[in-house]
């Protein structure tokens, strides 16, 4: 899913006249689009992942419904036997509208923040500079998100039918209005503490990496 956003980011970036590369809404509309293909193409093993993570032990209380699969592949299988090729993609559209956001906040907040940080005179082009960009970026990644990865893991996690279709939310907005009125808009806000502390990481060491690469690629 990576390779598909930052090559997609780079690539649509790398057409666009030199104002429009510096401009955070044409950034944010290339990143989108290059989340939102990278999301689509993941789904599928994001689906299976969700379900493998909310499997509890015979002591533990019950999160969500439970799917016994063994491991990958057996999930793949299983939703492919039951659900088909829609089972496989669903929630798609709420994982590509969740990274879309998020690769369009990502990417180009982390290219203003970091030129904004050499333009001040009191940083220079390293990788203490890189971590400290990279660290705004990912709580500015937080906020965007965290709201979508609560619906996408409701949808993913919902129980179906004998038709696969699903029983609690048919699509964004019934699982976004079903919330609001169950939690309020509060309940948007779990798990963001955690998401922090996976993505804060994640983004530095990401872009930390990409930094290295493009100065071996220059």
């Amino acid at each position: 899913m990576n390779s598909a956003r930052f090559g997609g980011y780079d690539l649509i970036k790398n057409n666009l006249s030199q104002s429009l590369k510096e401009s955070f809404v044409a950034g944010a509309l290339a990143g989108a689009a290059s989340g939102a293909i990278g999301a689509t193409l993941g789904s599928p093993l994001f689906l299976i992942k969700t379900r493998l993570q909310a499997q509890c032990g015979a002591s533990m209380p019950v999160i969500g419904t439970q799917y016994p699969y063994k491991n990958a592949i057996d999930g793949l299988r299983a939703v492919w036997r039951t659900d088909g090729f829609a089972g496989l993609y669903r929630g798609t559209s709420v994982a590509a509208l969740r990274t879309a956001v998020g690769s369009g906040v990502q990417l180009p907040l982390y290219d203003i923040t970091k030129r904004t940080l050499l333009a001040s005179g009191h940083f220079s082009d390293t990788t203490s500079t890189h971590f400290l960009t990279s660290l705004i970026t990912g709580f500015g990644v937080c906020c965007a998100m965290n709201p979508l990865d609560v619906i996408t893991t409701r949808m993913y996690s919902q129980p179906s039918d004998a038709f696969g279709r699903p029983l609690l939310y048919p699509n964004l907005v019934s699982c976004f209005t079903a919330t609001v009125r169950s939690e309020g808009f509060s309940g948007f806000t779990k798990g963001f503490v955690a998401h922090y502390y996976r993505i804060g990481p994640h983004t530095c060491l990401t872009f930390i990496f990409v930094e290295q690469f493009r100065k071996l690629m220059s």
